[in-house]
């Protein structure tokens, strides 16, 4: 699992991005997570929460996202001009059409409203992300 990478895409505070970093560290210390900072606030919460790497802006995001497995973030990245315009169209564009598997916690920002039962919290959605990342590794296991 040393070559699988997951980049954490954030911006504004960084706070979802250093928790979804946070706790796959701890669950899956073996994998590279890739920080991509919309600014450098949120690169250096995920640094500081335990990411391998990290690099901050447009041209970072766009450029890395077509080099990892699995992306993460809130659903909003892939949506231009989400984040009070902090991520730009060409990044959601490039977001939306990477071939890595977008694992997002749905934040009803930036609206957005989601057509799903149940009413969670962030936490809650991001340890079942967690579970997705399992699922997913599970699941490439199998293939070999």
């Amino acid at each position: 699992m040393k070559d699988f990478k997951i980049a954490v895409i954030d911006g504004q505070g960084g706070g979802i991005g250093a928790n979804l970093v946070e706790k796959l560290k701890a669950n899956f210390p073996e994998i590279s997570i890739l920080a991509l900072g919309t600014n450098s606030v949120a690169t250096g919460k995920m640094l500081k929460a335990g990411a391998d790497q990290g690099a901050t802006g447009e041209n970072a995001v766009i450029y890395n996202v077509k080099n990892v497995d699995i992306i993460m973030g809130a659903v909003a990245i892939l949506m231009p001009n989400a984040m009070m315009g902090e991520l730009s169209p060409r990044m959601a564009e490039a977001i939306g059409s990477s071939d890595a598997l977008k694992i997002l916690i749905p934040l009803e920002k930036c609206h957005i409203r989601l057509a799903a039962p149940g009413d969670y919290s962030i936490g809650e959605y991001i340890d079942y992300s967690i579970d997705l990342v399992r699922q997913e590794l599970r699941d490439m296991g199998n293939q070999c």
